[in-house]
């Protein structure tokens, strides 16, 4: 009788188990497809910094609007606005922006929104500029990434790695 009983319940186990082998590999191939390929974009650019008065009277702070001409793999401009915050340590300061860019990356058009965090530690750079998640529009709709800007002689670089995430 013990016999008859498992064979049932082993007999459940099984599909159980195979169900859970179907699902796991159902999930692994949706997995997959909605891995995105990493890109790099790069270039050089021009940025006209415009000081704003932040009515504060505190010369420690600072405000300006940016104005950027974007060229290379990532063609356009980009508006924004900076605050800033120096210290009576030379070298040390620190600076947030968000900016606006409308263009053409890799022959898609449309803007996307980035955000930017800098600090210098008495010299010591340190920068973060990122997309700002779900800013992409037009044919840059789920662009996620980064943006790192080198100054080599007066003159401007960006690398922009990215990717497209899917979209809900």
């Amino acid at each position: 009788m013990k016999a008859r009983l498992r064979l049932p319940l082993l007999q459940g186990l099984f599909v159980i188990a195979v169900s859970g082998l179907l699902a796991a590999a159902s999930f692994s191939q949706k997995a997959e497809k909605e891995l995105v390929k990493t890109m790099q974009a790069k270039g050089t650019f021009e940025v006209k910094l415009t000081p704003q008065d932040d009515k504060s009277g505190d010369a420690t702070r600072g405000r300006m609007l940016i104005n950027k001409q974007l060229h290379g793999d990532l063609e356009g401009a980009s508006e924004g606005q900076m605050l800033t915050a120096m210290t009576s340590v030379k070298g040390s300061a620190g600076y947030v922006a968000i900016e606006k860019v409308s263009g053409t990356l890799h022959g898609r058009k449309g803007s996307f929104a980035l955000q930017h965090s800098g600090t210098m530690t008495r010299g010591e750079q340190s920068l973060s500029i990122t997309v700002v998640p779900d800013s992409g529009a037009d044919q840059l709709t789920g662009l996620t990434g980064k943006m790192a800007i080198k100054i080599v002689d007066g003159k401007h670089f960006y690398e922009f790695e990215y990717s497209f995430a899917k979209t809900p």
